[in-house]
């Protein structure tokens, strides 16, 4: 077995740097996506089969009917979404122009770390493959039959051997972190050598090239920034101290330098975190939750006003350029973020959580 390679354009004609064609689908796929009103209405439903029932009137219904013959519970309508999800990106990257699918390539290799991260999770935990299985996302360059591969590896050690003998890029950094995992017992460790090998490797490919390219490296600047901005936020939780602190920076952000950094974790609490950053444009974005985050004191709060902060970027990226590929990554980035908030509304729906709090983990643009 070898591992699938970065997916591609697969139409033939679309020359190489052509945005007209795949920008114009993009947009008209785009405009079925579900509307911020659609969705409010969903978190007011009680029962999940209304919301089964409505979505079953929308382009996620062939996944639906899938998904249900092995039940109507919010687990199915998950996996509904998964395939969903999936079999979109796949049809994307069928007509994008070669530009853009390596771009977007690039951009979606997170979820490869994403999912590696998942399985080792899973792996370490003894959980059983199908309960993992169901955390991964295959949008990445691993397809589905990859990951199953991984999966059924019997530990953390063979995952880690079968990813170098297949040559995954990310073999270097899974021997590397399976080195420090064995020395401190932490998975931390391990996901950090995953993380800082993905940030390197993506700014490398992303690098001085053209607008596009820059664009895209503009984004994965600022997703790096917001997990170096969390990483602080945990270290002052768990008091580690800012020496400590350095050794989990990731490189490659867009505006937090390494300097901010230790500046920040030398703090000695969240609301000395959150005065050093009063001016920024982060510490407006965190600023508008901290009255939220006193109330439930979880660092979850300010992750996803971050990641709201993070998507109306990239989204705006998206309207900046009609003829670039500001478009197709705002599309993908669109399209994650409704089946998300689709997602939190099943599980919340399932599982009675009130419709106020449902509202306050939904990103609605």
């Amino acid at each position: 077995m070898s591992p699938t390679a970065a997916p591609k354009s697969a139409e033939p004609g679309i020359a190489k740097k052509e945005y007209g064609y795949p920008n114009a689908r993009l947009r008209g796929m785009r405009s079925r996506l579900l509307r911020r009103d659609r969705l409010e209405q969903f978190a007011e439903y009680t029962d999940l089969h209304q919301l089964i029932q409505e979505l079953l009137q929308t382009e996620y219904a062939p996944d639906l009917e899938e998904a249900l013959l092995q039940g109507r519970g919010a687990a199915e309508v998950g996996e509904a979404l998964r395939l969903n999800l999936v079999r979109t990106y796949r049809k994307v990257f069928g007509f994008l122009n070669g530009e853009a699918a390596d771009i977007c390539s690039i951009v979606l290799g997170r979820w490869d770390v994403f999912n590696m991260k998942t399985i080792l999770r899973g792996k370490q935990a003894h959980l059983p493959n199908d309960e993992i299985a169901a955390g991964l996302l295959p949008v990445g360059a691993l397809s589905q039959s990859d990951l199953d591969g991984l999966l059924r590896q019997p530990d953390i050690r063979a995952v880690v051997n079968t990813a170098t003998t297949w040559g995954l890029p990310e073999a270097t950094a899974l021997r590397a972190g399976f080195v420090e995992f064995q020395r401190s017992g932490d998975m931390a460790d391990f996901e950090l050598e995953l993380d800082r090998h993905f940030a390197e490797r993506a700014k490398r490919e992303l690098g001085k090239r053209n607008r596009n390219y820059q664009m895209a490296q503009r984004i994965l600047g600022m997703q790096v920034d917001i997990q170096n901005l969390l990483m602080v936020f945990r270290v002052a939780r768990a008091n580690l101290g800012a020496e400590q602190a350095v050794r989990y920076f990731l490189p490659g952000g867009a505006d937090l330098t390494l300097e901010t950094y230790q500046r920040l974790s030398a703090c000695s609490d969240i609301d000395e975190i959150l005065d050093g950053l009063r001016g920024t444009r982060f510490g407006t974005v965190l600023e508008e939750v901290a009255t939220n985050y006193l109330e439930t004191l979880s660092i979850a709060t300010f992750e996803r006003a971050l990641e709201d902060y993070l998507m109306r970027k990239v989204i705006a990226m998206g309207g900046t350029d009609p003829l670039g590929v500001g478009i197709p990554l705002a599309y993908l980035w669109s399209k994650l973020n409704e089946v998300t908030n689709v997602r939190i509304i099943a599980k919340g729906i399932a599982m009675g959580v009130p419709v106020e709090r449902m509202r306050r983990e939904l990103i609605l643009v």
